[in-house]
């Protein structure tokens, strides 16, 4: 995995999820099989969709039993059908065992944002936009739904608040006006950061090229605004698009000439994709 993952943010997590599953063991596994029981099984899709997360899958065991061996089938970003199998585990039955629903929360989320991802690029195929996530991620899954994203397709935006100056519309009114918070934010940073501000309405665009910023974001605007808000931006500074954006809203606005769509949906509200470990 990259995307900036190092495998202790995998083991935190993993640890978090062992604790709260699994606590102090599997009181059902352990009354029905000995310790020397061994098991195989797969992992096995129940739709079609991108895969994501098998290196996950292999240090949830890793930390639960080194013994029992995991065999990726397929790799983070390889398309599968139902009845795919995607995963081979084997080993101790009860570690198997304890280990299959933490194993299956994970893939089934990664893998779901892989997918619902990969369909909305889809529709961008043609054009120069970009697909973009947002900070609207599980809390603590910020690395892993963003890196699901990219496995999709999809490209990263801002990590969190410290790569990336995002003016928003509370931050417009506290500091009084698109000028001033762009200008302070200059004059803190230099040209360090990337900033980007929020326009609402054809005045804030205005003000925000005015300002100087580098890219403008046109949030919850219906298409006829954002089209006036894209003559008027011309070639000046890049154009980001949000609010609400779904594959419909997309194919409204996808021959306007923008540079980015941003879509909170790919990770705030994804459905789980359907997966499932069988034994042999």
């Amino acid at each position: 995995m990259n995307n900036g993952i190092q495998r202790k943010d995998i083991e935190t997590l993993i640890g978090l999820a062992i604790s709260e599953d699994i606590g102090e063991g599997d009181i059902t596994s352990r009354a029905i099989f000995r310790e020397g029981d061994i098991s195989k099984g797969v992992i096995a899709a129940k739709q079609q969709g991108i895969f994501c997360g098998g290196d996950v899958v292999r240090i949830v065991y890793e930390i639960i039993d080194p013994a029992v061996s995991v065999t990726l089938l397929v790799r983070d970003g390889d398309a599968i059908a139902a009845r795919d199998n995607v995963i081979a585990v084997a080993g101790p039955t009860v570690s198997i065992l304890s280990g299959e629903r933490i194993a299956l929360n994970f893939i089934q989320r990664m893998t779901a944002i892989a997918t619902r991802t990969a369909s909305v690029v889809s529709l961008l195929r043609g054009t120069h936009i970009k697909l973009l996530d947002t900070r609207k991620t599980l809390p603590g899954f910020r690395k892993l739904d963003k890196y699901a994203v990219k496995i999709g397709g999809g490209t990263n935006h801002r990590m969190g608040l410290y790569d990336m100056v995002m003016i928003k519309d509370n931050h417009i009114r506290a500091a009084g006006s698109i000028d001033r918070a762009v200008q302070l934010v200059r004059k803190r940073y230099g040209t360090k950061y990337t900033v980007e501000v929020e326009a609402e309405d054809l005045q804030s665009v205005s003000e925000a090229v005015a300002a100087g910023a580098d890219i403008i974001m046109l949030d919850n605007m219906d298409a006829a605004m954002m089209k006036k808000a894209a003559d008027l931006i011309g070639k000046k500074v890049k154009i980001e698009v949000s609010g609400n954006m779904d594959e419909e809203r997309i194919k409204e606005i996808i021959g306007l000439d923008i540079d980015y769509i941003s879509m909170g949906s790919l990770t705030h509200s994804v459905t789980a994709f359907d997966l499932s470990m069988d034994f042999d």
